[in-house]
C-alpha cells in the first residue's frame, strides 16, 4: 500500500534516550517496560518485546527511535505512550538507533 508524502509527514519519529528498563511481568509475551526521554517532547513510557537480544541493564542510556504521536494504548497495567521502532525477524527485534549521539527529540524524516 502506498502512502502520500503528507501521510508520512504526520508520523512523528523522534530520538530518545532510555532512562529505565525492567522486565514487564504483567504481560503475556516477554517484554520490557521503559521510560524514554524525548527532550522537549517529554518523558514517555512504553513496553517493547525486545527480550531476545537485549537485557534491561544494557538498554539504559542508549538512544532509540520511536513514534511519539500515537494515542496512548493500555498494555496490561500501563499506558504506552510511544512505539519503539526496530527490525523484526520472528521474535528477534533489533532496535533502531542513531549511529551517533544526537539531541533527544531530534526528528527522523
Amino acid at each position: 500500500m502506498e502512502i502520500t508524502w503528507t501521510d508520512f509527514t504526520k508520523i512523528e519519529m523522534r530520538v530518545g534516550t532510555i532512562l529505565t528498563a525492567e522486565v514487564f511481568e504483567e504481560v503475556r509475551n516477554p517484554a520490557y517496560k521503559m521510560t524514554i526521554d524525548f527532550g522537549e517532547f517529554g518523558i514517555k513510557k512504553t513496553s517493547a518485546q525486545i527480550t531476545e537480544l537485549y537485557q534491561p541493564e544494557d538498554l539504559i542510556g542508549n538512544q532509540i527511535v520511536a513514534v511519539v504521536n500515537f494515542p496512548p494504548k493500555q498494555i496490561a497495567n500501563m499506558m504506552s505512550e510511544c512505539l519503539v521502532l526496530g527490525g523484526v525477524e520472528g521474535k528477534r527485534v533489533t532496535i533502531i538507533q542513531p549511529a551517533q549521539k544526537v539531541q533527544n527529540g531530534t526528528r527522523i524524516g
